[in-house]
């Protein structure tokens, strides 16, 4: 039997996914199982996994039903007694799933391990941008309000699911928040601080479209509280600002790059949590609203092409003068346009 089962989801993503699992199988602990949940792809999935001759590959197709139910019938499959979930598009550093299983089987009271976020673009460049996680410890009240895993790349303990089931399929947005926050209702968090895992962002990402984010908010948030001790319904508002906030950002990511509706989210954050005021995020946000009014799309995306620019070089030599076990020491520039 496998220690590990390691799930990946995949629709249409035939174009990332022979990248993806190379990843895997450069891994330094190598017992586990790989099995892709096809959701109904009609790119050639079946015929590239027909090819794969590794014994620890499992190839399973399903109709399409959304992430959450692919990710629901690999778990369900799976005979590993710690669970990886890999998105078909993210790749992970070598050691990621060495220091992760070392992490779960020296803490037994930990039921979930994540790591820091590396983010790359559609091409598999870095943009520059590190994400830290902060899920460290009991962090059920921290995930009420935000989620802080950056990346549902991460490793649970099979033991996890039986206690608070699986993935609620009905959540077609933030679906691995809503997890996280019933994992946290009974279980520890830990991090790795070290960026194992290389997060890719392209056009066709759901993060772009602020409209699924904005349902899978109010469901994910209405749930949480519905079941919350009561001490922790303070929580709510703060929970609603900053999801505000994030659908302000994603209004200017979006195709319209509509800075007026970037605005409303703005006030309906400080509506909910006027403390938003204060913090470094709600002043990010509002030189990135007042640049795309002032300069318009072209000048506003010229911009962001000199931030990114700008960025990228100075992680690459940041990088370059650290060796890779002392990433963690990495602080590149935090540019949030």
């Amino acid at each position: 039997m496998p220690k590990v089962s390691i799930v990946i989801p995949a629709y249409n993503t035939i174009k990332y996914l022979p990248d993806t699992l190379s990843s895997v199988w450069s891994q330094t602990f190598t017992d586990f199982e790989v099995l892709v949940v096809d959701d109904g792809s009609s790119d050639n999935i079946q015929e590239w996994a027909s090819q794969v001759t590794d014994p620890r590959f499992k190839f399973i197709s399903q109709p399409n039903r959304g992430v959450s139910a692919a990710r629901n019938t690999g778990i369900l499959a799976a005979r590993g007694k710690y669970i990886a979930l890999l998105d078909a598009d993210d790749i992970w550093a070598p050691t990621k799933l060495e220091t992760h299983v070392a992490c779960l089987d020296q803490n037994p009271q930990v039921g979930l391990v994540s790591s820091w976020t590396a983010m790359i673009n559609a091409q598999g460049l870095p943009t520059g941008r590190l994400m830290k996680s902060t899920a460290n410890g009991y962090v059920y009240k921290q995930l009420l309000v935000k989620n802080t895993i950056d990346c549902p790349s991460v490793l649970v303990r099979r033991s996890c699911f039986d206690k608070v089931g699986l993935f609620n399929t009905k959540i077609r947005y933030n679906e691995d928040w809503e997890m996280w926050i019933r994992i946290a209702a009974c279980y520890q968090f830990s991090v790795i601080p070290e960026p194992l895992v290389y997060y890719r962002q392209h056009p066709s990402s759901a993060s772009k479209n602020w409209r699924l984010m904005q349902k899978g908010y109010a469901k994910v948030i209405r749930r949480a509280f519905k079941s919350a001790p009561s001490e922790f319904q303070y929580l709510k508002k703060q929970s609603y600002g900053h999801a505000n906030l994030v659908l302000a950002w994603k209004a200017l990511q979006s195709k319209d790059k509509d800075f007026k509706l970037a605005a409303h989210f703005r006030s309906l954050a400080l509506y909910y949590d006027p403390k938003k005021l204060l913090s470094q995020e709600f002043w990010r946000l509002s030189i990135a609203i007042a640049l795309m009014h002032y300069l318009g799309s072209d000048g506003y995306n010229r911009f962001l092409q000199f931030a990114y620019t700008f960025r990228r070089r100075l992680s690459t030599q940041l990088l370059n003068h650290q060796s890779p076990k002392h990433s963690q020491n990495w602080k590149p520039n935090e540019i949030y346009f």
